[in-house]
């Protein structure tokens, strides 16, 4: 098994509870939770199928995803901390978003050996109430360090739309909120699809102080096989995708404000099946596949700009996290033990604003 020699930060995972917390499937768990071949049946009625294959099974998404779990899952490296990205609460009104800032500080992440570095809170710039939601982020906890707001809308309409229209980062009332974001010097985690890489792009250009990181590398759906209705479906098409982006997100690396994830890479929205083969992909199977988007990726950002994620438990469907740490491991290798140190833990460091007790990181 590949070894590190030092422990790692993961400034990506997801925490939930449906169980006890707002969240789109509450009621389901609560009636069906004791069932759960009768509610994965149930889910794939009333759910839309874009959404379901985007998940590909209903199993993690449905089911508590708490420290201990997380814990379980990355069991054979160390992780000394982590950063928790906004898990789509459903309470929306008001400052009801801020109720998820509040439930993730009080969760025990020390009594699984693990410490909580920072909250990537939800907040939408184009809310009239942006600025008090982001000041009450601030005063529920220290930690919080900046939001995500998903853009994520594909053409194909086939692939799932985590977002209510496209083209949310041009929006007039979005980038006037976003305004205040910048002002308060507050990170931004970016998603999109690699479609709408270019208005990331001109995200960044207009707000060249913010630190701004594109999450996943902004997601080239159905590069790895068909998803949606006809995206990905023959090779051409496929080859197209990763041209196409490749070329726009070395047009987005140009901005030295801008980080990005090598995260959410075995999600099915890309056209993995391996969850369909009831099996996980093999760390030799992740870096045939991912080894092209990697490469690609410290080429145009360099190695001071790329952070390791998990995006856990989102990518679990089609990969154990222990088998992603180690393709990755052998993926940065070639790089050298500066670009692992840098990727594993240095960038999310400097781009989250970690305070660290047991070391202390270069820049």
């Amino acid at each position: 098994m590949e070894e590190l020699g030092f422990s790692i930060i993961d400034p990506h995972i997801h925490q939930w509870d449906p169980y006890h917390t707002p969240h789109s499937a509450a009621v389901l768990v609560k009636a069906l939770g004791k069932y759960p071949t009768v509610m994965d049946r149930v889910v794939r009625l009333v759910k839309p199928k874009p959404l379901l294959e985007t998940l590909g099974t209903t199993q993690y998404a449905l089911n508590p995803y708490l420290p201990a779990h997380y814990q379980k899952d990355s069991s054979l490296f160390p992780v000394e901390n982590v950063v928790h990205v906004e898990a789509n609460w459903h309470h929306h009104k008001g400052l009801g978003v801020v109720e998820e800032t509040n439930w993730i500080k009080q969760l025990d992440f020390n009594r699984h050996g693990l410490k909580l570095g920072a909250i990537v809170a939800a907040a939408d710039p184009r809310d009239r109430k942006f600025k008090d939601i982001l000041k009450a982020h601030q005063q529920a906890s220290p930690l919080f360090r900046g939001i995500r707001k998903m853009a994520a809308w594909h053409e194909d309409s086939g692939i799932y739309r985590w977002c209510d229209r496209p083209h949310l980062y041009r929006d007039k009332k979005f980038l006037k909120g976003f305004e205040q974001l910048a002002k308060m010097d507050l990170s931004f985690d970016a998603w999109g699809y690699s479609t709408q890489l270019a208005e990331i792009t001109s995200l960044a250009k207009q707000f060249p102080q913010t630190r701004i990181v594109v999450d996943h590398l902004a997601t080239p759906a159905g590069l790895f096989g068909a998803v949606g209705k006809k995206t990905g479906i023959t090779a051409s098409q496929r080859e197209s995708i990763f041209k196409q982006w490749q070329q726009d997100i070395a047009v987005l690396a140009e901005h030295k404000n801008v980080y990005t994830k090598i995260s959410g890479l075995m999600m099915p929205v890309l056209g993995h099946r391996f969850y369909q083969q009831k099996r996980t992909a093999t760390p030799s199977e992740i870096v045939n596949l991912l080894s092209p988007l990697l490469e690609h990726a410290v080429q145009v950002f360099g190695i001071n700009r790329i952070m390791y994620a998990s995006n856990f438990p989102m990518d679990k469907v089609n990969a154990t996290l222990n088998d992603l740490v180690q393709a990755y491991i052998q993926m940065l290798r070639p790089y050298g033990e500066q670009a692992m140190h840098a990727v594993f833990r240095q960038n999310a460091v400097h781009f989250y604003q970690l305070h660290l007790e047991s070391t202390h990181e270069k820049f």
